[in-house]
């Protein structure tokens, strides 16, 4: 049981109940974690805005990648469950992926070089090195992108913060930050 109760479509506030029409529109349903978000009106707009925008960003396959890293590196079991099954239903991403997703790597050269990045990113909270930009540019990245990056990592956090504070009840095939399958 969530520790913040999570509102059905027609309990959240007025403001965000066409906001929750979109998800459910999208989506086919609404998830614990847009219901949650949308007790603040404010902060549903704010989230669901960012994350239109940042659905742009990159490729599908690259921004679940990063989700994998930072919601392991956050210990979000609801993160990592439901990026683990958008990874594998979605994007098209196999297990072992995954499971190198999460370590923050990646079996793709290009994708390893963002996903570390960003596992760098959400460890060090953006204290990265001159290096660690070079390496970016070197692997294809241009400025804009490392832009994305951060970003993403940014809206994954907020994800990862709610859900660990609200014990979101998990409503995706669960996938644990425990469970991890070190990467050889």
């Amino acid at each position: 049981m969530s520790r913040i109760e999570i509102p059905t479509r027609e309990a959240a506030p007025a403001a965000s109940q066409p906001l929750l029409d979109a998800v459910e529109k999208s989506l086919g349903s609404i998830p614990n974690l847009f219901r949650l978000i949308a007790l603040s009106p404010a902060a549903l707009e704010g989230y669901l805005g960012q994350h239109g925008a940042l659905s742009k960003a990159l490729d599908v396959k690259t921004r679940e990648r990063i989700a994998l890293a930072v919601a392991q590196i956050n210990g979000c079991d609801y993160c990592l469950s439901a990026h683990s099954y958008l990874g594998l239903n979605l994007a098209k991403i196999d297990a072992d992926e995954i499971a190198l997703n999460r370590n923050g790597q990646s079996g793709d050269p290009k994708a390893n070089a963002a996903v570390a990045f960003a596992a760098k990113v959400a460890r060090e909270r953006g204290r990265v090195s001159n290096v660690d930009i070079a390496e970016l540019r070197g692997a294809g990245f241009d400025d804009g992108q490392i832009v994305e990056i951060v970003a993403l990592v940014a809206e994954n956090v907020f994800t990862n913060f709610l859900n660990n504070v609200a014990e979101t009840e998990i409503d995706f095939p669960v996938v644990t930050a425990a469970e991890l399958r070190i990467a050889a």
